[in-house]
């Protein structure tokens, strides 16, 4: 169990460190006036994307099904875990809005500025502390 929980701690850390870059890509992207910088941005945002963030996620899943799975008797009967996969699955919904923002940035066809990108990458911050509180504190 303590090898599932690390390798599911350290796809957790490598999905949140996609989610916050990524954005902040966006916002870099949204602000670039020049072909040579966009073309360059939508390298790095897929990069990051393929490479990091969808392994990562995927990673996260895994071992979190699994580690649920070891405990499950525990797990199923705590309200601040139903609490905590709520949020996941509202994290889930950010990294495939950060999915429709790439491909509108890549097709060259997004309307939103840098100033909503800003934004944006701050929503995952407030995901990741109700996350953590839930599962360390376990206020429920």
């Amino acid at each position: 169990m303590l090898w599932v929980k690390a390798f599911h701690i350290i796809s957790v850390i490598s999905w949140m460190a996609a989610l916050f870059y990524l954005p902040r890509l966006f916002v870099y992207h949204s602000m670039s006036e020049d072909e040579i910088s966009r073309e360059r941005f939508k390298i790095m945002e897929r990069k990051l994307l393929r490479g990091i963030a969808n392994p990562a996620m995927i990673a996260t899943y895994t071992f979190g099904i699994w580690m649920s799975w070891l405990g499950w008797e525990y797990y199923s009967t705590q309200v601040w875990y139903w609490c905590k996969i709520a949020l996941v699955v509202i994290l889930t919904g950010y990294h495939h809005a950060c999915i429709a923002y790439l491909k509108q940035l890549r097709d060259d066809r997004c309307t939103k500025s840098h100033k909503f990108f800003r934004v944006f990458n701050e929503l995952p911050v407030f995901l990741l502390i109700g996350i953590v509180i839930l599962v360390v504190v376990k206020p429920f």
